[in-house]
C-alpha cells in the first residue's frame, strides 16, 4: 500500500488512512477506528462511503469494513479468510463446530457454512458476505472456554481449541454434520490431551456429552489413555433418562443401556 501510484485517485487525508490502517495490518476494521482520521464523525461515515465507491473498500457488516487489497485487480475480485471474518464479526465468541473440526485436521470435509459461537445473541443469526455462509450460534457464559488464538495474514482468529472442540461437537453434533462426522473427528488419530479433555467435560456439566462420548470412544474401541478407568468415571457422570446419540438423527432405535443412550443411527442400529 505504499506505492503512490497505486493510491493514485485518493485524497490526502483518504491515502493516510488507508496507509494507515494498512501498515497496521488491520485489513478489517471498524469505524470507530477511522473517527480520528476526520473531524466529525458525518465527515467519516462520508469518507468511507466514498472510499467504497472507488473501491478501497468492502462493508461487510454494520460499521464494519475491509481495505480490498490491490491483488484484487481492477474487478475487485477477491476473498479474505472467511475465519477472520467470523472472529470479527463475533469479537466475543470464537470460530468453532463443523469449521473448527476442519480446521485442527479432524475431518476433511469443509462445511459450506463458517460457525462461531457467541455470547450474544446475533441478528440475523445467519448472514452471507462475500459469498461464505456464516451461523453464530449463542451459549451461556460457562460454556465459553478453551479458546485458542491464531494468525492469518497477521490478523487474528479465535476459535475453540482441538479438546474444546470435540467437546463442542459431542454437545451439539447436529452443528458438525451428525454424529457420524464426530465418530471420524474422535478416530482421526489426531492428538488429543485426554487430561484437559476431563476438565472440559466437568466444567461443561453435561450428562448428555458424557453419554456420547462414552458411547463413542466404547463403541468405536477408540485407544484413550487409562481406557477402563476413564470410561467408569464418565459413566458416572451420566445424566437420568434416555438420550438421542444424534440430535438430528432418527426418531427411533434401539437403547443402549450402559450409556442411556437411543442409536438412532442407522449404521449402528444392529450394533
Amino acid at each position: 500500500m505504499d506505492n503512490n501510484t497505486s493510491l493514485k485517485g485518493l485524497g490526502p487525508q483518504e491515502r493516510l488512512f488507508i496507509t494507515t490502517l494498512a501498515s497496521e495490518g488491520k485489513r478489517i476494521f471498524w469505524i470507530d477506528d477511522a473517527f480520528p482520521f476526520w473531524p466529525s464523525r458525518q465527515q467519516t461515515r462520508n469518507a468511507l462511503k466514498r472510499l467504497e465507491g472507488k473501491g478501497w473498500l468492502q462493508r461487510i457488516s454494520r460499521g464494519l469494513y475491509m481495505i480490498v487489497p490491490l491483488e484484487a485487480g481492477p474487478e475487485g475480485h477477491w476473498t479474505d479468510d472467511p475465519l477472520v471474518i467470523a472472529s470479527q464479526l463475533a469479537p466475543d465468541g470464537a470460530v468453532a463446530y463443523w469449521s473448527a473440526l476442519h480446521y485442527w485436521n479432524f475431518t476433511e470435509q469443509l462445511p459450506r457454512t463458517v460457525m462461531a459461537q457467541s455470547l450474544r445473541q446475533k441478528n440475523p443469526a445467519e448472514i452471507e458476505i462475500l459469498g461464505v455462509k456464516y451461523k453464530f450460534i449463542w451459549i451461556v457464559e460457562h460454556k465459553f472456554f478453551g479458546i485458542a488464538s491464531r494468525s492469518s495474514n497477521g490478523m487474528q482468529v479465535s476459535l475453540t481449541d482441538r479438546e474444546k472442540t470435540l467437546v463442542d461437537a459431542c454437545d451439539r453434533p447436529d452443528l458438525c454434520g451428525g454424529i457420524l462426522q464426530v465418530a471420524q473427528a474422535l478416530g482421526a488419530g489426531e492428538p488429543i490431551d485426554w487430561d484437559r479433555m476431563d476438565t472440559y467435560l466437568e466444567k461443561m456439566g453435561s450428562g448428555v456429552i458424557y453419554k456420547r462420548l462414552g458411547y463413542l470412544v466404547d463403541q468405536l474401541q477408540i485407544i484413550i489413555p487409562d481406557r477402563d478407568a476413564r470410561l467408569a468415571r464418565w459413566q458416572g457422570s451420566l445424566s437420568e433418562g434416555v438420550s438421542w446419540l444424534d440430535r438430528g438423527g432418527l426418531k427411533y432405535g434401539p437403547v443402549r443401556t450402559k450409556w442411556r443412550i437411543r442409536v438412532n443411527v442407522p449404521e449402528w442400529s444392529e450394533a
